[in-house]
């Protein structure tokens, strides 16, 4: 007698839980969703529709030209050519998207997070240094490797981290992310590139540099640069 009440007991507190999360939210697909009445304002996650099914073709599953290196011509020596729905309309609602990284010799991708999605980046040519470090929780612990051709690694959602080409030559990659609308927030632009521009009082304190410094480092990023 005491078992089956422990076991309904059991049973119950296993539903309660389920329910909880049944009903938790689902992963946000875009920054905010500010909420709203107006049908004629109102946006569909993502600003993406979907097509009537019968009306789909062969080509709303294709993309053509991920073979094409990105340009590399700019201060970082990186492109980065993305596959999303925007690009390859199928991918809708799917909780993919796919990106190629090309670096010009010691090219960078500057240190950056995906707010919504974990990236695995595939390097197909080159030797590229990559690495994340973790939350404040974690220690701010600093994870890196040096990546060949065929070798794989992982960044977690929402960690910071970055890729270098430490080769004389071109190299690039390929990265998977698990969602159809990642984001990016490339640290230096969003702290220093701000618009309208964050405090210099906050950024000197933060930072503890110097006033002429951050307004230099502003002056660099505020045009994109």
């Amino acid at each position: 007698m005491d078992f089956q009440k422990s076991f309904i007991s059991t049973v119950a507190c296993m539903a309660i839980l389920l329910s909880v999360a049944y009903a938790t939210d689902l992963t946000q697909l875009q920054d905010f969703c500010v909420a709203t009445n107006d049908l004629k304002s109102a946006v569909f996650v993502n600003g993406l529709i979907c097509k009537n099914p019968m009306e789909a073709t062969p080509e709303d599953f294709f993309f053509k030209g991920l073979n094409i290196p990105a340009p590399t011509t700019n201060r970082l020596g990186s492109g980065v050519t993305v596959v999303s729905p925007t690009n390859l309309p199928g991918l809708n609602t799917l909780g993919i998207s796919l990106a190629r990284l090309d670096f010009a010799p010691y090219g960078l991708i500057s240190p950056h997070y995906h707010p919504r999605a974990t990236e695995v980046f595939t390097v197909v040519k080159g030797t590229i240094y990559v690495g994340f470090v973790t939350s404040m929780n974690g220690g701010n612990k600093l994870f890196t490797k040096v990546l060949n051709k065929g070798d794989v690694f992982v960044f977690p959602q929402g960690l910071i981290h970055f890729q270098l080409n430490i080769g004389k030559t071109c190299a690039s990659a390929f990265s998977g992310l698990s969602s159809q609308n990642p984001g990016v927030v490339t640290v230096s632009n969003a702290v220093f590139g701000a618009q309208p521009p964050i405090s210099v009082d906050v950024l000197t304190k933060a930072f503890q540099l110097d006033t002429n410094v951050v307004k230099y480092l502003q002056s660099k990023f505020s045009t994109g640069s």
